[in-house]
């Protein structure tokens, strides 16, 4: 009986123990939220269609927002236990992109005139303050101490003059500061500028004394898109903005005086737009007024802003047009059509202020040179500078001021251009203020994929130039440079360039002095054939050292709208996924910029559909070429390039397997049909008219919101929206639920929706934290 009883007593201690030691079975994943559907039935044209999400955009109905409200409570506990197992990836992701950052939180100073100014942020304090130092005095520059006045006293040395404190304006405007533009008068007696007034949603004009560092009394106008000093800082002419946001009436108000402020121009037609802006020298204010079918620019006398208008240029259509004058002469940059031909990039001309004619007769300044597109132009009172492009490569070239005067068009070599030095993978090259238009002296941020941006200083009378302000990755630091790294020896060295037929070319590819990443990050181009045939370019960026055939997880940015250029700038934030072995990727699809007027027109309204192509070609092209991964590909967009990522996803679901949408434009239909915050006659050029039929059924096929799969795997989705911006979150809120509702359901695809605060935009640190977020979420989906 012992015998027995043994093994059942055993057995019964070895259930209890198996009972008392059980291995705990893992948590059930987090149950997504379930926003209410309420179907309304919509019909325009000859289509109808359902939407049971409309309610999230009823702005005025308090208990939809209140739901509204719950939900959005929801969706954030959501994501929170989603992401729950990551924080100490997220911790560690946020401390590396937080050590990267620059410790020099001070701009570079600008010279202008005899001042030097900068914006520097003061330690513990979240918004920067505006300051200026004599340049003459800058040697004895000792301390950023107070008085405004700018004269330390106690060591009878100067120190700075504190123009403007953000931080104490973002108490004047409910604890938000967000500036839009800001100008100093040519006196440099005056400060004008706009702050974002967030309960009213519009900007508001302010004007302070430089001297007192009081404001003006006047002007201080509300809705305020733009301004321009007239009468050497006399003189402010502002434009104002309808309850559309459309700018219709321009202002000029007279500083120190108690007059009324007097109209100048007030536009009554919806369609038609004003902007001002003055010419660098301050000798004009140019007025452009522009629709849909029409561009017109007009100058007024700076020294005289009441004596009127003069027509200068007129053409059908929308036109970018830019006037900038040089001693009697009128310059005009634009890509308006000639003789009735619609042209596909920029081109410069000519016309004497005193012309008699009418109209005005303008003359070509460059023979047409279909190699050489010119992408900018600057001016100095001694130095024309343009930002030239020949296919991928970006290139600056200076010609000497006064242009020989003759009859006809030159070919830009006749004038003797001089390259200026540039590192080899330059993506996007942005003029600095340069104000100063009687300096030989130009700022520039040169923008790469593998290196820092660097501002540049390039003199252009001895042909010398300064790295002024660029991070160094290399030792987790930034490196300011003041009068170091001049290239003079190796501009002499590289002017004999094989890629170019014109005098003086200079190509510098020293790694080190312009603190290139190249030896540690690849940067390779690729040609893409699209659905029809047409060649997308495509940009790759990965770590050398973590080079893999056919391993790598990637990441494929994409914008391709508004003609704009797709941002390929060095970001810290990538460095994190480049050192775990992942390829960034951009595709330069239709619709964006650096192809010319026809390449963004091809991308828009009816078009639409052959940027969404474009980026599924990209695509599936870093697939089969085992660039990326198979099933490990993640798409990247913003804003309109989030519209894009997500009709890619519509096409092929299963060719992604997370992605990233950031403020995204998702619901176009219903946006453009029945907008809720104010938009553009360039917002409808691009994305179509819902009035157009054709445009109409274009805009249906490419939704995200309108053409979800039904019962398909989606991939994982991060989300990210606010309440502060352009496409309200209703959109993303909308798109979120929809696909959750059609797609299969798998917990290890999360479809999530991510609140960012206002001022993240603002504080550098909680920019770490959000991208620290969706770093974690592409590597915890790719390792699932």
């Amino acid at each position: 009986m012992r015998h027995l009883l043994t093994p059942l007593r055993c057995r019964r201690l070895f259930l209890l123990r198996s009972a008392r030691f059980k291995v705990p079975t893992a948590p059930a994943p987090p149950t997504p939220p379930k926003p209410p559907r309420k179907p309304q039935s919509f019909t325009f044209h000859d289509s109808t269609w359902e939407d049971p999400y409309s309610w999230m955009s009823s702005l005025s109905d308090k208990v939809a927002m209140r739901h509204m409200d719950v939900y959005m409570e929801q969706e954030e506990k959501y994501t929170e236990a989603v992401m729950s197992g990551t924080e100490r990836l997220q911790s560690k992701l946020q401390s590396e992109m937080a050590s990267r950052l620059a410790f020099e939180l001070s701009t570079p100073p600008l010279r202008w005139g005899p001042w030097l100014y900068y914006r520097r942020i003061e330690e513990g304090k979240q918004y920067p303050v505006l300051c200026r130092r004599l340049a003459s005095l800058n040697e004895e520059f000792i301390s950023h101490k107070s008085p405004s006045a700018g004269f330390d006293f106690t060591s009878g040395k100067r120190i700075e003059q504190k123009l403007l404190d953000y931080n104490l304006e973002a108490e004047r405007f409910g604890g938000y500061a967000y500036e839009e533009l800001s100008e100093v008068s040519p006196d440099h007696r005056f400060l004008a500028y706009t702050m974002y007034d967030k309960d009213n949603d519009y900007f508001k004009l302010s004007v302070r004394n430089l001297n007192s560092g009081s404001l003006c009394s006047k002007p201080q106008a509300e809705r305020v898109s733009n301004l321009a000093w007239a009468k050497d800082g006399q003189a402010l002419l502002y434009v104002l903005t309808d309850n559309n946001k459309r700018p219709y009436r321009i202002y000029c108000s007279m500083i120190g005086s108690t007059d009324e402020d007097v109209l100048l121009l007030e536009e009554s037609d919806d369609n038609v737009h004003v902007n001002i802006r003055h010419t660098k020298d301050f000798r004009f204010v140019t007025v452009n007024t522009f629709s849909i079918t029409s561009s017109k620019v007009f100058v007024i006398n700076a020294a005289d802003p009441l004596s009127g208008m003069t027509l200068v240029w007129e053409c059908e259509g929308l036109s970018h047009c830019i006037v900038e004058h040089h001693q009697g002469c009128l310059y005009l940059f634009t890509d308006a059509a000639k003789q009735g031909q619609s042209v596909d990039y920029h081109y410069l001309l000519r016309s004497p202020v005193d012309a008699s004619s009418s109209p005005r007769k303008w003359e070509n300044v460059f023979s047409d040179d279909q190699d050489l597109i010119i992408e900018d132009v600057d001016f100095s009172d001694t130095h024309l500078v343009l930002i030239t492009r020949e296919g991928r490569k970006f290139r600056i070239c200076s010609i000497s001021l006064p242009l020989p005067v003759r009859k006809g068009a030159v070919h830009l070599k006749e004038l003797n251009p001089y390259f200026l030095p540039l590192p080899e993978h330059v993506s996007q090259i942005s003029p600095g203020p340069n104000y100063d238009y009687y300096s030989s002296t130009m700022r520039f941020t040169i923008s790469s994929p593998v290196m820092p941006d660097a501002v540049v200083d390039y003199d252009l009378l001895n042909r010398k130039w300064n790295i002024i302000q660029q991070q160094n990755f290399l030792h987790e630091r930034t490196r300011i440079l003041y009068g170091t790294a001049s290239a003079a020896s190796i501009v002499e060295s590289n002017s004999n360039s094989k890629n170019s037929n014109y005098k003086n070319n200079v190509l510098v590819d020293d790694h080190h002095m312009w603190n290139e990443l190249s030896e540690f990050y690849a940067c390779e181009y690729y040609d893409v054939f699209s659905y029809d045939g047409v060649v997308v370019p495509l940009t790759i960026v990965y770590s050398r050292k973590n080079k893999k055939e056919n391993q790598h997880p990637g990441l494929l940015h994409v914008h391709g709208a508004y003609g704009e250029l797709l941002d390929k700038r060095w970001r810290s934030e990538l460095k994190s996924l480049l050192d775990r072995g992942w390829v960034i990727a951009y595709a330069d699809v239709r619709g964006g910029g650096g192809g010319g007027k026809k390449w963004h027109h091809d991308g828009r309204r009816t078009g639409k559909q052959n940027s969404i192509q474009d980026y599924l070609s990209c695509a599936k092209f870093l697939i089969e070429k085992g660039i990326i991964q198979d099933n490990k590909l993640a798409g990247w967009g913003y804003s309109a390039g989030g519209l894009l990522v997500a009709s890619a996803i519509n096409c092929c679901p299963d060719l992604f397997r997370a992605a990233i949408l950031e403020v995204p434009f998702l619901d176009p239909t219903n946006t453009l049909l029945y907008p809720i915050l104010p938009l553009t006659a360039v917002d409808y050029e691009e994305f179509g008219y819902p009035g157009d039929v054709d445009d109409f059924h274009a805009i249906q096929k490419y939704s995200p919101y309108d053409n979800i799969q039904k019962d398909a795997l989606y991939p994982a989705v991060l989300v990210t929206s606010s309440f502060n911006t352009r496409f309200g979150v209703w959109e993303a809120a909308k798109w979120v639920a929809r696909v959750r509702e059609r797609a299969i359901y798998d917990p290890k695809r999360p479809i999530l929706l991510n609140l960012t605060t206002d001022i993240v935009e603002e504080n550098r640190y909680l920019q770490c934290k959000e991208s620290a977020l969706e770093t974690a979420f592409l590597i915890k989906v790719m390792e699932s």
